[in-house]
């Protein structure tokens, strides 16, 4: 996966991730909700055939870069969860 940066501060974050959609956009998006700190996290994509997702972290006590990781480390583990129990179907 590609994460290409487009400003950074201490507290925001914007980057882009080409070649993602929605699906995976949404659920990083309502993960990253849920990490302690994130004041907003949204995302955009300017044209829905070609557009390139463009997300927006703003944070509170928390670097953004730590928040994403988070989030996607929880990702990570309910994956992993899911496919586990898919396996037992």
């Amino acid at each position: 996966m590609e994460f290409k940066v487009i400003e950074e501060s201490k507290t925001k974050l914007v980057f882009e991730l080409p070649g993602e959609t929605h699906t995976f956009c949404n659920v990083l998006k309502d993960e990253l909700r849920n990490v302690k700190g994130v004041e907003i996290a949204t995302y955009r994509i300017d044209h829905p055939l070609v557009g390139v997702p463009q997300f927006l972290i703003e944070t509170k006590g928390i670097e953004p870069r730590k928040a994403l990781s988070s989030a996607l480390k929880a990702l990570k583990k309910k994956a992993e969860e899911f496919k586990k129990e898919a396996k037992k179907l």
